[in-house]
């Protein structure tokens, strides 16, 4: 009977977050490696369980607090996972957020005490379960999204230079942008602010600091407008 919940099955909802910073070395993922059995001793994303008077949303704030020391962190939900083998413990459902923050900010502390560490994308290890599958998942989704949308900002420092947003979105979207054109279609957008101050350590010149308006660059993310990069 439908309003038998005694009867029901009862299954554990996990949220594994995949955590993506940047740096000069380009896009990096965090992982994590277990202390714990099953498969103890290698990597994983970082993850927990759904508590019962949480909503998912709440649970992944948790968990990436917990984890980096932040607050207020752009993520996203992705899938949902329900193999019925994914876990040889327990009956387990996932569901994947991904999650973007500027590496120089998170607390290194933290991180250390949880084993956890960054990773090149490319020189990621093996993972366990399905966590392979969410990384790509989470890659092919921020891609997408970073092709139409100006996102990533929170993998920048606050000020930053033109050529290291460039460099930021070719590492996402793991391509050669041409600079001209990358540089216009930023500028049409309206979101950055140009500062007095420079970079000199970019070039003898020196490179033009910038800032993103928050106010206009949320507007952008709600609106309808198509970076097409």
């Amino acid at each position: 009977m439908l309003n038998s919940y005694s009867s029901a099955d009862k299954v554990l909802l996990a949220v594994d977050c995949i955590i993506f910073g940047f740096d000069h070395q380009g896009l990096k993922i965090l992982l994590i490696q277990r202390d714990f059995e099953p498969e103890k001793g290698k990597w994983s994303l970082i993850g927990g369980f759904l508590k019962r008077d949480e909503v998912l949303d709440n649970a992944a704030i948790r968990i990436l607090n917990t984890y980096t020391g932040l607050n207020d962190i752009y993520m996203e939900q992705l899938y949902a996972y329900s193999e019925i083998d994914r876990d040889p413990v327990e009956r387990t459902i996932s569901v994947s957020y991904y999650a973007l923050i500027n590496i120089e900010n998170h607390n290194t502390e933290l991180i250390k005490n949880y084993h956890a560490e960054w990773f090149p994308i490319a020189e990621a290890p093996n993972l366990i379960f399905d966590h392979n599958e969410m990384v790509k998942n989470a890659i092919r989704r921020l891609r997408y999204r970073t092709s139409i949308k100006p996102i990533g900002f929170e993998l920048l420092p606050e000020k930053f230079t033109m050529r290291q947003l460039l460099e930021l979105y070719e590492a996402i979207l793991s391509k050669e942008l041409d600079k001209r054109n990358f540089i216009s279609k930023i500028n049409s957008l309206e979101i950055l602010n140009k500062l007095d101050e420079k970079d000199m350590q970019s070039s003898r010149k020196g490179s033009y600091l910038y800032t993103f308006n928050k106010e206009k660059y949320e507007e952008k993310l709600l609106n309808d407008f198509v970076l097409n990069l």
